[in-house]
């Protein structure tokens, strides 16, 4: 991986609202890490990232840092991790992991195919691709941007697993050996398409049944209980009658005793 230049300058506001005032005049809050230093607060000019990241073919940068009065005219950094805004695309904010020429480093590569599959062109099936992204180590400058695999002598029910892929020299794929990346499916019939759409179809309908159901269940659980509450007033009123015909009896009693 070749090392494209990229100039920022320490960052003096801090926190979420100093990025947004660095974001309102161009700037993108980034911050620098590694083994050896400390971590930085940095700013760098958003148009020169964005398009330094538009003239490459992935995210995965090695870049020769040069930041404002540092006592170091470079450093050696990869763009680690690229936030972008989700409607407009903008970057939002960069971690830059530095890194030394001599020390091999773990990155995510991204997987992209090359040439049309024979059971594809062929015999209708259906590319699959697995894996967009696998493991790779080695030094900075051995370290690919992207990993092309040849698919065009994948006939169907056939695959290309991590171990097939043969990654460029100092480098090394890490991950178990026989897991699919790429694969090409047989294609689906009409027949086995319009099983599949009635199979959600009725899925789905038993899913509005149940619940129309419970929806039924609950309305017929309130009258219930406010029936049994009407049919409890009529006892409690027959008490009180019984109770006002106890009063009633008890000056008989008296009036015997005066007797």
């Amino acid at each position: 991986m070749k090392a494209v230049a990229l100039s920022a300058q320490p960052r003096s506001l801090g926190r979420r609202a100093g990025s947004k005032r660095l974001r309102a005049h161009g700037q993108v809050p980034a911050v620098i890490y590694g083994r050896q230093t400390k971590p930085q607060n940095l700013e760098i000019d958003r148009r020169a990232l964005e398009t330094l990241i538009s003239h490459s073919a992935t995210e995965n940068l090695l870049v020769d840092l040069a930041v404002d009065k540092d006592p170091r005219p470079k450093r050696l950094a990869l763009l680690q991790e690229v936030q972008h805004h989700a409607l407009s695309g903008h970057v939002l904010h960069v971690d830059l992991h530095e890194v030394s020429e001599t020390e091999k480093v773990t990155i995510m590569v991204a997987v992209e195919t090359v040439g049309e599959s024979t059971g594809v062109k062929n015999g209708g099936g259906v590319l699959e691709h697995v894996l967009f992204k696998i493991k790779a180590r080695g030094l900075p400058k051995d370290l690919p941007e992207v990993i092309h695999v040849d698919v065009s002598h994948l006939e169907i029910g056939q695959s290309i697993h991590l171990g097939d892929i043969k990654p460029p020299a100092g480098v090394e794929l890490l991950g178990e050996k026989n897991i699919s990346v790429i694969s090409v499916a047989a294609p689906i019939s009409e027949a086995q398409e319009a099983a599949d759409a009635a199979a959600a179809s009725a899925t789905a309908t038993d899913v509005e049944m149940i619940k129309e159901k419970k929806e039924e269940g609950g309305t017929a659980a309130a009258p219930a209980a406010k029936g049994a509450a009407d049919k409890g007033a009529p006892e409690k009123a027959g008490d009180k009658a019984a109770e006002k015909g106890a009063d009633k009896g008890a000056p008989d009693k008296k009036a015997e005793k005066k007797k």
